[in-house]
């Protein structure tokens, strides 16, 4: 299907959306404040091992420590290769092994190290580092610190993988390593060739800087992020990119004038007077993306929630009742839900675990259809998934690779009020608490009377509907009690003053 990158710069801001058939299918989001570090080459200091868990901290200049562990330090090659990703979700292939020395063996605390951040720090996790360096281009990744060669499992046609084969080991420098991405199917050697000796010329400028870099300290930024997108996300079926900043427009034209000139005729400035993104009806979009609730055609509606540990959807008819069966209904509605639940877990960037909550159906071949088609939509998905069966009362587990924040984390704060609980004390609970308070403080205390300072919601209930309840109270702890109101304070809040 036919698709648009819309690119919106801001100094604060850069967002960039992936238009399908004009409707939004991805959206990354990155701030001044919050710029990406994942691919970027630092210069670190190993401050302490861990046997127990065969890892290491490192200090490459950041509020938390990297963690490196021993499996990205020390590789025993072997034939079996995975799925791994660079930048955005660009999966090449990518030697994996299992370390055959300890950790302890392999670094010792203030020992200087190359690494190259694999996985941005999350919450309180700092982030993962990796020695084994990858620098991607635009038709191809090198592994300077690898000999490994191979080609992208997304080339499924074997002639044209034994191609880009054969061109990699003719071009490529004997203690090099290189991938080719998805990008060089059907690429000239020429066009492949421009990219050898880029990342060439790329490592040895991150070896140079390494020389005069003191640990800990930064060695190599990767590319900014309209450029990322340009490089990692422009393919044949992207008819135009469209970008809203004349800066980045130039920036563009003289990155791809290099490495893809053939595309120079697909990138626009735009100009218009309403925002860019107002005008392609993605805000819209956006703003649907930050409610929990999204109603499907049919009537019926997913609830997604996102905690720290996992992210539920539950699957609901709604307003749907079907003309036939139930059992028709719960299908119908769950088969939905299933094309939804596929296009918003890439949207918001949900990774994870995640668990779906289908609406529970009797018939096995139902439940069979329902996994198959939920199976088949994500294998569409950039990132890494693994989905378990259905179980008998219609809940999937599967994991979704997490490489950035999510949608949410990047565009809302935790609630100040609820401290993200999403409720608050009720009102009744917070006068009850009161009474128990003013009868402990009572008991312990001389003071004949008591103020109570509340918020006015809180008052209310005290002095109008709880008002039988307060004056038996004051009968029988023998004290007055005063009500007074706090605007400034919240609705679970008070403060008891004993007054003589």
């Amino acid at each position: 299907m036919p698709k648009e990158i819309i690119c919106n710069c801001t100094e604060y801001e850069t967002r960039i959306a992936i238009l399908e058939n004009r409707g939004m299918v991805n959206l990354y989001v990155e701030r001044i404040d919050e710029r990406s570090i994942a691919g970027n080459i630092y210069k670190g200091k190993v401050v302490r091992i861990v046997p127990g868990i065969q890892a290491a901290f490192v200090d490459i200049g950041l509020e938390r420590t990297a963690f490196l562990y021993v499996a990205d330090t020390y590789h025993e090659l072997s034939k079996e290769t995975e799925i791994f990703t660079n930048g955005y979700d660009n999966p090449i292939e990518y030697p994996t092994g299992t370390a055959t020395r300890p950790m302890e063996d392999i670094l010792k605390e203030g020992q200087e190290i190359l690494v190259q951040i694999s996985k941005e720090p999350l919450g309180t996790k700092g982030a993962r580092v990796t020695t084994h360096i990858s620098l991607p281009g635009r038709n191809l990744v090198s592994m300077p610190t690898s000999s490994h060669t191979g080609v992208s499992r997304r080339i499924t046609d074997e002639q044209e993988r034994e191609r880009l084969r054969e061109i990699i080991e003719r071009l490529r420098p004997e203690e090099y390593g290189f991938i080719a991405r998805t990008a060089s199917e059907g690429a000239q050697e020429t066009e492949l060739k421009g990219d050898f000796d880029y990342l060439c010329k790329l490592w040895n400028t991150i070896r140079e800087k390494k020389q005069h870099t003191s640990a800990p300290g930064l060695v190599h930024r990767e590319l900014g992020m309209t450029l990322r997108a340009i490089r990692d996300l422009y393919t044949e079926d992207v008819e135009r990119i469209i970008i809203d900043s004349g800066k980045e427009y130039k920036k563009t034209i003289d990155f791809i004038g290099t490495f893809m000139p053939y595309m120079t005729s697909s990138v626009d400035l735009y100009q218009g007077t309403v925002p860019i993104f107002d005008h392609f009806g993605i805000e819209l979009d956006i703003r649907k993306m930050l409610h929990k609730k999204v109603w499907l055609k049919s009537g019926g509606y997913i609830v997604i929630e996102e905690t720290e540990a996992l992210c539920s959807i539950d699957v609901n008819t709604g307003k749907y009742v079907g003309k036939k069966n139930m059992e028709e209904t719960i299908l119908k509605t769950n088969m939905e839900a299933v094309r939804e639940i596929a296009y918003q877990l890439p949207v918001r960037n949900i990774g994870g675990i995640i668990i779906i909550d289908f609406i529970d159906m009797e018939m096995e071949t139902n439940r069979e259809k329902v996994f198959d088609a939920l199976s088949a939509e994500m294998e569409k998905d950039r990132s890494k998934t693994n989905i378990q069966k259905i179980s008998e009362i219609g809940l999937i587990e599967m994991t979704r690779q997490r490489r950035r924040k999510s949608l949410s984390d990047t565009m809302c704060e935790t609630c100040p009020y609820c401290s993200g609980r999403g409720k608050v004390t009720s009102r009744a609970s917070v006068c009850y608490e009161i009474f128990r308070e003013v009868a402990r403080e009572a008991a312990s205390g001389t003071a004949g009377t008591f103020c109570v300072l509340v918020h006015p919601e809180v008052a209310q209930l005290l002095l109008e509907d709880g008002n039988n309840v307060l004056k038996r109270l004051e009968e029988k702890l023998g004290r007055k009690v005063l009500v007074e109101t706090d605007n400034s304070f919240h609705q679970e809040h008070f403060k008891i003053i004993p007054m003589q």
